[in-house]
């Protein structure tokens, strides 16, 4: 088994190789990449069915659903791929050109971070996601996945590696890490002027390991306590069906929606309707919504859990601005939507809910790179020092100044 260390130093080494390939290599890498996804999809599935065998008992079902490949999903993964190749580069783009009166020209322009290293879980479709994405923005890449996700990620590695080969492009641009042990995460964090970029993706207790304890910059991403407020002056069908999508069409990803706001002018006549509109989501309630509807008598911690399966808890408040202090008070600052016809209220909330990500009657799953239009995503950052919400080439990028002059001394 090679050590993470090894791991870590063969990305540096590769990563010149792919900041120097031009655009159009790159590009071919990357449709090599999706080509082999769907040569070697039965091998990629067969892994899968391995870790799907070996996790059950010890994750949920919804989790597993997480962990699931099909030849859907590996196709989705191809097309997102060959989507990131359309998109233009974003490397050693002009942003600025100055020139200064002593005749000095100053050009500020993208260049790529380096390597980067992501860690996470369940999820086999990040590998893919995240490579594609690093070499599309010149730069190496490291993959640290959690153990439930293994297999299926090494057997997609081996088909990314592979397109590299075809590519001409060092294999060593795509690395996946051997040991799953905290050990391996808490090197990566560590790797100090290797690492340029560690981004975690998973629950909030790996996103607090990585801010608390790396020492290489780090992308605080996506744990997911989203809201959406349903205002006095909902239209409800479009409310039922907003909630129903946010909540159940995929509860496991960090988009979905966790708590349901309801207007109490409205909650009457709502909150029944809702119940019978998602019968499968158990519905935690706060002490009002519970004379109106049965449910579980929810407890303050319930507002403040990212559930990641079939549970909502739904409150009822007075006002929209009651709604607003609500979620500050609760949001992780990701995804939060309001339903309203009155564009005064909406504006309000849309101005003042301070998320990465805010919604006027629609759902929060549309937080992700390809609903944005950014190919496949890196993952979804929460805070605001250089990216935020969903994370695509731009974000993998940095920048510097080329400065050019004649013999010019200061």
């Amino acid at each position: 088994m090679q050590s993470t260390d090894e791991i870590i130093n063969k990305a540096v080494q590769a990563k010149h190789a792919v900041a120097l390939a031009s655009s159009s290599k790159r590009n071919a890498a990357l449709i090599a990449i999706a080509d082999e996804l769907i040569e070697q999809r039965h091998s990629i599935l067969k892994a899968n069915e391995e870790d799907i065998a070996n996790a059950k008992g010890t994750i949920s079902d919804v989790m597993i659903d997480r962990l699931r490949l099909t030849e859907d999903r590996i196709n989705g993964m191809a097309n997102g791929i060959r989507e990131v190749a359309e998109l233009p580069d974003p490397v050693n783009v002009l942003l600025k050109r100055t020139f200064r009166p002593n005749g000095l020209e100053i050009d500020k322009v993208t260049a790529p971070m380096g390597v980067i290293a992501i860690i996470y879980e369940s999820r086999p479709n990040v590998t893919s996601d995240s490579a594609a994405l690093s070499i599309k923005a010149g730069s190496a890449c490291i993959l640290r996945s959690g153990k439930e996700a293994w297999k299926s990620s090494a057997a997609i590695v081996k088909a990314m590696k592979h397109g590299l080969e075809i590519a001409d492009i060092p294999t060593d641009a795509i690395n996946l890490i051997e040991d799953t042990s905290r050990q391996s995460a808490n090197e990566l964090m560590k790797a100090h002027g290797r690492i340029d970029l560690l981004i975690p993706r998973g629950g909030a207790g790996l996103i607090r390991a990585c801010v608390e304890n790396a020492t290489v910059p780090c992308i605080e991403t996506g744990t997911g306590i989203c809201h959406i407020y349903v205002d006095k002056e909902a239209d409800i069908g479009k409310a039922l069906s907003i909630v129903r999508n946010a909540k159940t069409s995929r509860p496991s990803v960090c988009n979905a929606c966790e708590t349901c706001l309801v207007h109490k002018d409205i909650a009457d006549q709502f909150l029944p309707l809702l119940k019978k509109e998602i019968p499968e989501v158990e519905l935690r309630l706060d002490k009002r919504a519970a004379e109106i509807i049965e449910g579980t008598p929810a407890g303050e911690k319930d507002f403040y859990t990212e559930y990641l399966d079939y549970i909502l808890a739904v409150g009822i408040v007075d006002s929209a601005e009651d709604a607003i202090s609500f979620i500050e008070k609760h949001s992780t600052h990701h995804s939060e939507s309001i339903v309203t016809e009155n564009k005064d209220t909406a504006d309000l909330f849309l101005q003042t809910i301070d998320s990465a990500a805010v919604y006027w009657n629609a759902s929060t799953r549309f937080t992700d790179g390809g609903e944005f239009g950014l190919g496949c995503e890196m993952g979804i950052s929460t805070q605001k020092l250089h990216a935020r919400g969903p994370m695509g080439l731009q974000e993998l990028c940095t920048y510097k100044y080329i400065i050019k002059g004649n013999g010019h001394i200061r």
